[in-house]
């Protein structure tokens, strides 16, 4: 049974973190950490890590950039894994991160989908076949109305896979509305819809001569982050110090 603490547990992800872990025979949250609580928890809620004593064996941060330096301090200090769920974060905190990394194990990913992390790896092998053969390549990802950042962090993360596996050197274009020319060879089109309730929805094209190669992802709801976050705290807990990602829990699942 892993054990968690969760940093911002009355949030909307911390809640639907907890009613996944309710189900889950090999995962219980602990404790929760949040500034504001009501008490409806069945699980005991402090206001900071320093006032928490309850054993756990991992904590789940799906919080704000606030007070992740505490965090991570505690972290380190404590001998306290964490996947570290919250986006936002400053140079100044990723770099803190990679320190803490030295110390604790930390789990770090753009998208806590264990289907999106799934693709990542395939896209790299259709990279590898696709690329050379000149197919073009695009990334259409749509989300809810109310997301403030375009692209997405999950479409940069699914370039990157892809810019990697091709030795860098293709650009991102998020814009050709002001130019008027052929496409180059070596660009990744990234276009962001907004609308709706769009949880989050990536598409994938490889477009080559008289034929088209399309991954895409649909997530339905909130809970596939959740599901993929308590997969990577039981991945996590017991771990040496080293920074992760979910291709680390991927290849676990796998094995």
């Amino acid at each position: 049974m892993t054990r968690i603490i969760m940093r911002g547990c009355n949030g909307k992800m911390g809640q639907m973190i907890s009613s996944l872990a309710a189900q889950d025979p090999d995962a219980e949250i602990a404790a929760g950490i949040d500034i504001r609580d009501d008490g409806h928890n069945p699980y005991p809620v402090f206001k900071t890590l320093e006032q928490c004593d309850v054993e756990a064996d991992c904590i789940i941060d799906f919080s704000t950039a606030v007070g992740t330096e505490e965090m991570l301090t505690y972290c380190a200090e404590h001998n306290m894994p964490v996947v570290l769920c919250t986006t936002g974060l400053s140079k100044e905190q990723l770099d803190m991160v990679s320190e803490t990394a030295g110390k604790v194990a930390v789990l770090k990913s753009a998208n806590m989908s264990l289907g999106i992390n799934l693709l990542l790896q395939l896209l790299k092998k259709a990279a590898d076949v696709l690329g050379p053969a000149g197919f073009d390549i695009e990334i259409v990802e749509k989300h809810h109305n109310l997301k403030l950042d375009a692209p997405s962090g999950t479409a940069l993360a699914l370039a990157d896979s892809i810019n990697q596996e091709l030795g860098g050197a293709y650009e991102y274009v998020f814009d050709r509305s002001t130019r008027r020319q052929k496409r180059p060879e070596k660009e990744i089109g990234i276009s962001a819809v907004r609308g709706g309730t769009i949880v989050g929805d990536h598409d994938v094209i490889f477009a080559g001569p008289d034929e088209v190669v399309t991954f895409s992802h649909t997530a339905y709801s909130k809970a596939v982050f959740g599901k993929g976050a308590i997969q990577a705290a039981k991945f996590l807990a017991g771990k040496p110090a080293g920074m992760y990602d979910m291709s680390n829990v991927i290849e676990a699942v796998l094995s």
